[in-house]
């Protein structure tokens, strides 16, 4: 693996975990969700960093995915 594949797997995965770990957050420690969104301002944050990390961690990740397989397919020299 090379060090670059190496480093948008780890800040892919960071980014997507963070995200993640905000919309557990939100709806456990932070007050919930309802029908018209969280009920507390740390939830909306909360919300806010999870619309923002989910995606773009997703999409670092998805290109770090192909990355790895493009330097895994690719015949030594």
């Amino acid at each position: 693996m090379q060090p670059d594949t190496r480093k948008l797997l780890t800040t892919g995965l960071s980014i997507f975990l963070t995200g993640a770990l905000s919309t557990l957050l939100m709806f456990t420690v932070f007050g919930g969700a309802g029908r018209q969104g969280p009920h507390t301002n740390s939830g909306w944050l909360a919300l806010m960093l999870a619309m923002g990390c989910l995606p773009t961690g997703f999409l670092t990740l998805v290109l770090a995915l192909m990355k790895l397989y493009a330097d895994r397919s690719r015949p030594h020299t």
